[in-house]
C-alpha cells in the first residue's frame, strides 16, 4: 500500500511538473511577442547652446578690486540715512515679558490706578488682568510703555519697514469702557 502511495504520489508531481512547463513555454512566448510588439518612445534632447566665450578687455569694464568701488559701498551702508536707523533696534538678549506673546489687538485696557505715587495700568488678555507700570513691554512689536494716563497707555514700538530697517513708532492702547 505504501508503494502505491508514493506511486500515486510520484505520477501527480510529474503530471504537475509538465503542465507548469508548458505554461512558462507560453508565458515566454506572450513576452518575446510584446517585446517586439513594443515600441519605446524616447523624446529628443534638446541641442546644448553653444558656449561664446566673451573677450575681456580692461579698459572697457570698472575694475571690480578697485579701492573706489569699495569706498563707495562703505558710504552707501554707513550714510546718513542708516546712521539713524542703526541706532533704532529691538532688544534681542533680554528676556521676553508674559504680555509680549500677544498683540496689542487682544488687549484692552479696562483702568488705571496709583500705586505708591506710581500709576498704573489694568490691561486684561484673555480674561486675565495684568498690571502694566511704565518700563513694561507690551505687544508683539517690542512695545515699551512710555506713559500711562487715566484713559490711555502710550507704547513705543520698533518695527520694521519695507526696507527692512528698523523704525520707532508710538502706539496707544485706549481704556475700552464697557457697554451697559
Amino acid at each position: 500500500m505504501r508503494f502505491i502511495s508514493a506511486l500515486w504520489c510520484l505520477v501527480v508531481c510529474g503530471g504537475l511538473l509538465t503542465a507548469c512547463t508548458a505554461e512558462s513555454d507560453d508565458l515566454q512566448q506572450w513576452m518575446a511577442e510584446q517585446r517586439r510588439a513594443t515600441k519605446p518612445r524616447v523624446t529628443p534632447i534638446a541641442e546644448p547652446k553653444k558656449y561664446v566665450p566673451l573677450a575681456y578687455s580692461e579698459s572697457s569694464s570698472f575694475d571690480p578690486f578697485s579701492s573706489d568701488k569699495l569706498t563707495q559701498a562703505l558710504r552707501r551702508e554707513t550714510g546718513p540715512a542708516n546712521a539713524g536707523a542703526m541706532l533704532v533696534a529691538p532688544e534681542l538678549n533680554r528676556r521676553k515679558e508674559p504680555l509680549e506673546a500677544f498683540p496689542l489687538d487682544v488687549m484692552t485696557m479696562v483702568g488705571s490706578l496709583n500705586r505708591a505715587g506710581q500709576r498704573v495700568a489694568l490691561v486684561k488678555v484673555d480674561n486675565l488682568l495684568h498690571q502694566v507700570r511704565v518700563g513694561n513691554y507690551l505687544g508683539q512689536n517690542y512695545g515699551r510703555v512710555n506713559k500711562i494716563d487715566e484713559n490711555e497707555v502710550v507704547l513705543r514700538e520698533i518695527v520694521q519697514d519695507a526696507a527692512g530697517e528698523w523704525i520707532e513708532r508710538n502706539t496707544v492702547l485706549q481704556l475700552q469702557e464697557k457697554a451697559q
